[in-house]
C-alpha cells in the first residue's frame, strides 16, 4: 500500500492525498460506509458503487468470525469474492465489539475471552488469532486488535489498558510479519493510538504507534461518549505527533460537522454508523441541513430530497413520499434514505478534498459547518 499526500490547505491541517491499494485507488479524505456483516445495510453492492460512488468499506472481524465464519470466507476467496465488492476494504479488529460487550467478556495479557451476543456461546481472541482471521477475510487494510477503554474512565485505567493495547500490538506486528495474506494481494497494517482523554497518554500512544512504522495509523478511543471538544483537542494533538507522509484515520466518527472539523486537524479517513442507522430512523442529512423527515412538515411536500445532491434516490423521490414509507415502516423507505445519506457523506469528502486542492478549505469548512448543522 502506498499514501501520495498531494497538498496540504493553507488556512488549517486539512489534507488531500491519494492512497492505493490493490483493489484501487482511494482519493483523501475519505468516508468509509460501515458494512458490519459483509453489506452495508439496505445497499446494494451496485448503488454502493455506482449511485453512492464509496471507495472503500468495512467489514468488522467480529461479526464476520461468528456469522458466516471463517471457514467459508477461506472457501470461497475471501469477503472480496463473497460479497462481490471489487473496491478497497478495511476490516476492524473486533475490540470496540469486545469492549461494548462489557457483562459478557474477561480482558488478560493473552488475550480477551468473550461471549458470543447471537447464542451465548464462548470464545477467545488474542492478538494473534485476530491477525490470522483478518488474513482469511482478507481485507486491504486490518486493524490492529486494541482495548478500547469506555469514556469517562480513571487515568490509572486508560494508562494500564493503552499499555496492553501497545503489548498486544507488537504481537499483530509479529504475527503479520511471518505469515502471509491468503489471495495474493497485499493487506497492510494499521496500528491505533488509546489513551483516553489525557494528552500525556496519547501522546505516548501516539509515539509508540508511529516507531512501528507500519503503512497507515489509526485513532481509536474518541467518539464514546467524550464532549466534541475534548475529541477535537486529542485528535489535533495526536495529528502533531503521527507522521505527516501516512494516513491517520479517525475511527468511529461521526456527524457532518465533525468530519469536517477533523479534517481540518489533518485527518483523511473515517467511518461511523451514523449515515445509516440515522436514516433508517428517519434523520436525513441534506446540502442545507438535517431533516427529520417524520415531521408533520414534510407531510405534503413533493420536492426531490435533495436536488442540489444529485443522484437517483435523492432526486427522483419526493419528501412527502420518503415520509410517507418511513412512517409506514416500508423497507423501501430505509433503503432510499440509507442511499441517500451516504451519498451526502461521500459528496462531503469530495467537496472538501476540492477545496483543499484549491487552498479555500479554511474558509468553505466554516460556512459548511454551519448550513450542514443546522435543523431544517
Amino acid at each position: 500500500m502506498k499514501f501520495e499526500l498531494e497538498s496540504i490547505d493553507r488556512g488549517s491541517r486539512a489534507r488531500a492525498g491519494m492512497l492505493h491499494t490493490d483493489h484501487g485507488s482511494i482519493p483523501t479524505p475519505i468516508f468509509m460506509p460501515v458494512g458490519t456483516a459483509g453489506s452495508v445495510k439496505a445497499v446494494h453492492q451496485r448503488e454502493l458503487e455506482t449511485d453512492i460512488d464509496a471507495k472503500i468499506i468495512l467489514g468488522n472481524t467480529y461479526h464476520l468470525y461468528l456469522r458466516p465464519g471463517i471457514e467459508l470466507l477461506e472457501q470461497v476467496g475471501g469477503l472480496h469474492q463473497f460479497n462481490g465488492w471489487k473496491r478497497p476494504i478495511l476490516t476492524d479488529s473486533g475490540g470496540y465489539q469486545v469492549y461494548s460487550l462489557a457483562a459478557n467478556r474477561k480482558i488478560k495479557e493473552e488475550g480477551v475471552t468473550f461471549k458470543s451476543h447471537i447464542d451465548g456461546s464462548n470464545h477467545f481472541f488474542s492478538p494473534e488469532r485476530v491477525m490470522d482471521i483478518e488474513r482469511s477475510i482478507g481485507a486491504d487494510i486490518i486493524m490492529a486488535f486494541d482495548e478500547c477503554t469506555p469514556y469517562p474512565c480513571e487515568y490509572s485505567y486508560a494508562k494500564k489498558s493503552m499499555e496492553l493495547t501497545h503489548r498486544w500490538l507488537q504481537r499483530c506486528v509479529n504475527r503479520v510479519n511471518e505469515t502471509q495474506p491468503k489471495y495474493g494481494y497485499e493487506q497492510a497494517l494499521f496500528p491505533i493510538v488509546q489513551g483516553s482523554v489525557y494528552k500525556d497518554l496519547r501522546q505516548q500512544s501516539a509515539e509508540v504507534i508511529a516507531s512501528q512504522n507500519q503503512p497507515g495509523n489509526a485513532i481509536g478511543g474518541l467518539s464514546v461518549g467524550e464532549p466534541h471538544e475534548l475529541m477535537y483537542e486529542m485528535t489535533e494533538w495526536v495529528c502533531g505527533i503521527l507522521p505527516e507522509n501516512k494516513p491517520r484515520y479517525l475511527m468511529g466518527v461521526g456527524t457532518p460537522e465533525n468530519i469536517l472539523e477533523c479534517i481540518a486537524l489533518g485527518i483523511d479517513m473515517f467511518d461511523c454508523v451514523m449515515p445509516t442507522r440515522n436514516a433508517r430512523n428517519g434523520m436525513l442529512f441534506t446540502t442545507q441541513g438535517i431533516i427529520n423527515i417524520r415531521n408533520e412538515k414534510w407531510k405534503n411536500d413533493t420536492s426531490a430530497i435533495d436536488e442540489m445532491l444529485g443522484g437517483y434516490s435523492s432526486t427522483f423521490y419526493s419528501k412527502a413520499y420518503l415520509r410517507h414509507l418511513i412512517i409506514n415502516k416500508e423497507i423501501l423507505g430505509a433503503q432510499i434514505a440509507s442511499i441517500h445519506n451516504l451519498t451526502f457523506y461521500l459528496w462531503l469528502v469530495r467537496q472538501a478534498r476540492e477545496q483543499i486542492q484549491a487552498g479555500t478549505f479554511a474558509d468553505w469548512k466554516t460556512t459548511m459547518v454551519k448550513k450542514v448543522s443546522q435543523r431544517l
